[in-house]
């Protein structure tokens, strides 16, 4: 059985004094939450009065982004260490805006993931397709070629370290959503793939979550889709009351 995750992506949002106005609302809120596995993801500069702020509750800390080296002259980057030393157990890796705005390829996101595992830091790696690619019909082969390349080389066990975040490039920050039978489609394709590669076993317990404009609105018919086991949100988890609809979409 898999634990639903839902994951909150503030991207660049939140000073450190909202930021911690924030998660002390969803601390009270989500104090008890024992379904799902909750994953919030404050900008650099809040993660670590996040970090202590989430102790001794469900609520987990990630980050966006890291560098895949752990240390040297890398001007403006962070390391898997410097996240886990602040409390981190997860790491956005790949998100479109990341691909599109600071051209992040497939082959930089392995090592990231590389690096992320081998600190002990739960990858959620993003994939998705563009409305061109969409419209071309070419969704399958688009997602196909992103796996293969982020994920080469990457062991069974470390597959089972990663989280996938299925993210329509052309659904983030737009308010569309892809519908329950678009985002079902892809994810059951990302299945296929991980059973065709790894294997049965691999591909039933590899956790493959939507983001793409979530919101308490169109969370619950989201979760139903067999394949989808979580959600990646945006611009509704800068909000407590949002949020916690969203992590409590099956009540």
């Amino acid at each position: 059985m898999r634990t639903p995750l839902i994951a909150g992506n503030w991207k660049m949002h939140k000073t450190v004094r909202f930021a911690i106005e924030l998660v002390a609302g969803l601390k009270r809120e989500l104090y008890d939450e024992k379904e799902t596995e909750i994953v919030v993801c404050p900008p650099f500069t809040a993660l670590s009065p996040v970090g202590e702020i989430v102790q001794g509750s469900p609520i987990k800390l990630g980050a966006q982004d890291l560098y895949w080296e752990s240390e040297g002259a890398y001007t403006g980057e962070i390391s898997a260490p410097m996240l886990k030393e602040v409390g981190c157990s997860f790491v956005i890796i790949g998100h479109s805006e990341r691909r599109r705005l600071f051209k992040e390829t497939n082959e930089t996101v392995n090592r990231k993931i590389t690096a992320a595992i081998s600190s002990g830091l739960t990858p959620i790696m993003c994939i998705g397709e563009t409305l061109e690619k969409r419209e071309q019909g070419v969704t399958d082969e688009v997602l196909r070629k992103q796996l293969d390349a982020s994920l080469e080389r990457q062991s069974d066990s470390n597959i089972l370290k990663c989280v996938i975040a299925y993210e329509p490039v052309w659904a983030i920050g737009t308010g569309r959503t892809a519908t329950p039978e678009q985002a079902g489609s892809a994810h059951a394709v990302i299945r296929l793939w991980a059973r065709e590669r790894y294997g049965k076993a691999v591909s039933d317990a590899l956790r493959i979550i939507y983001g793409g404009s979530v919101t308490p609105q169109n969370v619950k018919e989201l979760m139903a889709v067999a394949d989808i086991d979580g959600a990646l949100v945006g611009g509704a988890s800068l909000d407590a009351a949002s949020f916690c609809r969203i992590v409590r979409y099956n009540r």
